[in-house]
């Protein structure tokens, strides 16, 4: 089994790689790779942390952590306004539909398929 300083150093690594992938809006990608983070993380999680890491170990840790989060970051600015245009469409569609209906009904259109 890996230790934690090379989980946290292949997460990083893949972050790293979502980050570019969103970047270059390759969504498909940018979803496997988060299934490999989620699969790291839960690793992780299954490890024992016994608090007897050396002091440069946790620095290490925290950079990498840093490194991740950074990498979050990045990846949240390239995905969030997309994900806005999507709700703003899925969230408009609806009423847009009625009020197609409610006009269509006040001019007299049939309003059923047929």
């Amino acid at each position: 089994m890996p230790s934690q300083i090379e989980l946290y150093e292949e997460m990083c690594r893949l972050s790293s790689r979502m980050a570019a992938a969103a970047r270059a809006s390759d969504w498909d990608h940018l979803i496997e790779l988060e299934r490999g983070i989620r699969s790291l993380r839960d690793a992780l999680l299954a490890i024992a942390d016994d608090g007897n890491e050396a002091a440069t170990d946790l620095a290490r840790k925290h950079g990498l952590i840093q490194r991740i989060l950074d990498d979050d970051a990045e990846v949240r600015r390239h995905t969030e306004p997309w994900m806005e245009r999507i709700f703003y469409f899925l969230g408009n569609s609806q009423p847009h539909r009625e009020l197609h209906l409610a006009s269509a009904t006040e001019s007299g259109e049939s309003t059923t398929a047929g």
